[in-house]
């Protein structure tokens, strides 16, 4: 835990403890319906990526409901390294999905039809994501909370895939290349992994990856208490 945590007022940290809660569960909810549409979309289409996608929104649901229950303790700085856990294996598992879906979708070169819905929900969902994904982080490094951080960026590498599956769906409805989201989404899954490693071994600020929408933080001034520090014992 940082000293960023030890210095903020007990009311401003009630506060952000009130907004990662309200953050999380905008991210469930939201993830929960993207789960449903993407699915169904997916099966109407024959789209192994579409339905990737949406199993892929029920791990961030996983990952989001342990940053909500931990943030609902009466301590909620006690369940750091358990609900870190929590979402490093949801990374592994998105990782593990995402790869065995990508390669098997390259090898059976699937017949995938064009999909309105598919299009229209992860174009939605590259706008929404990363707008939840840098509120959760920045209340998470002024909280000093490791988890809100991890979850943030679990909640980035799936802007990422929702972008690789747009692109994917794209690109087979204008030209036919049914290959091109496989190959974008066996590039999510190497960030995948790396996440998922720093969030087991509790180091949620190291990697470059979830800072990409951080844009100055690190230039903010002195009331955000050194929250680049967030992350070192």
């Amino acid at each position: 835990m940082s000293a960023a945590t030890e210095v903020l007022h007990p009311a401003r940290k009630a506060l952000l403890h009130r907004r990662i809660r309200m953050i999380v569960a905008i991210t469930i909810g939201y993830n929960l319906v993207e789960a449903v549409v993407a699915i169904a979309a997916g099966t109407a289409a024959s789209s192994g990526a579409l339905i990737a996608f949406g199993l892929d929104s029920t791990i961030e649901v996983l990952s989001a409901a342990a940053v909500a229950w931990q943030f609902t303790r009466k301590d909620p700085e006690r369940w750091e390294k358990g609900t870190l856990r929590v979402i490093a294996a949801s990374f592994f598992l998105l990782a593990a999905y995402v790869g065995v879906n990508s390669v098997l979708a390259l090898t059976r070169a699937v017949d995938v039809q064009h999909s309105t819905v598919g299009i229209v929900l992860t174009a939605l969902s590259v706008v929404v994501m990363p707008f939840l994904s840098l509120a959760e982080r920045r209340t998470g490094r002024e909280l000093g909370s490791t988890t809100a951080v991890a979850d943030s960026k679990q909640t980035l590498i799936c802007t990422y895939l929702s972008a690789a599956v747009l692109v994917g769906l794209l690109l087979n409805t204008l030209f036919g290349w049914w290959w091109a989201d496989p190959l974008a989404a066996l590039v999510i899954v190497v960030f995948a992994i790396r996440e998922g490693i720093e969030a087991w071994k509790g180091d949620a600020c190291a990697t470059s990856v979830g800072m990409l929408l951080d844009g100055n933080d690190g230039d903010e001034h002195g009331d955000h208490h050194d929250h680049d520090r967030i992350g070192d014992k």
